[in-house]
């Protein structure tokens, strides 16, 4: 498993990025401490819209690993088991999976380790914690979907704090516990406490202003 998954950290989603100036943005929050980049690909069939893909994990790739960061890939696809190993080649360092999109979660999470990434699940606002009663063995992350997947800039789910508990009390202790949707300064020390150390942000980040300074006021709030 990649040791950066055992801290706990901000990762920024790019998804809220400004596309013009991507690495830009990017060098931007990793010269501010940053070292895991979430990355979220959207088919337009598993979630509503249509995001970013291959091409852009290719590109940004180097200027992330180069700057000893991670990339964090959150499939929100329909068969994700048909791409895993062309985005762990493109430099995927953690590739995502949804369990209501895996039909086989046991294959697909081997499938993900053995193309030499860090293998997670994705659950849904209205999943269970329950559904990792098996699967929370086979994987190194569990991502808790604090919105419903599709759109950036969602309003957090208060529910999501007690599934963030939950999940943490089924997994092995040694499995990371990440967090997205609706994340910002209020929230972020709550969520660790219950149990979260990895917390997403999109537009907590890089919203109107300085992101840098964004990421930072977050990242403090993460240690309370």
């Amino acid at each position: 498993m990649n040791k950066l998954l055992g801290q706990r950290l901000v990762a920024p989603s790019i998804l809220s990025a400004d596309f013009s100036r991507l690495g830009d943005e990017i060098a931007t929050v990793m010269d501010a401490g940053a070292r895991l980049i979430h990355v979220d690909v959207m088919d337009g069939r598993f979630v509503p819209n249509i995001s970013i893909g291959l091409p852009i994990v290719e590109a940004v790739a180097p200027i992330v690993h180069g700057g000893g960061g991670a990339l964090d890939v959150h499939l929100m696809i329909v068969e994700p088991e048909r791409y895993i190993a062309r985005f762990a080649g493109a430099g995927a360092d953690v590739v995502t999976v949804h369990v209501e999109a895996c039909r086989h979660l046991h294959r697909t999470l081997a499938q993900i380790r053995e193309a030499g990434a860090a293998a997670g699940v994705a659950l849904n606002p209205a999943t269970p914690g329950s559904a990792l009663d098996e699967a929370g063995a086979w994987c190194d992350l569990v991502l808790v979907m604090s919105v419903n997947p599709g759109f950036s800039g969602q309003t957090f789910i208060p529910e999501s704090m007690a599934k963030v508990r939950a999940v943490r009390a089924l997994l092995p202790d040694e499995a990371a516990v990440e967090v997205d949707g609706g994340i910002g300064p209020a929230n972020a020390s709550d969520l660790v406490a219950a149990g979260a150390n990895l917390l997403v942000a999109g537009s907590s980040v890089f919203g109107d202003g300085d992101a840098a300074a964004r990421f930072r006021a977050l990242s403090a709030a993460t240690r309370g």
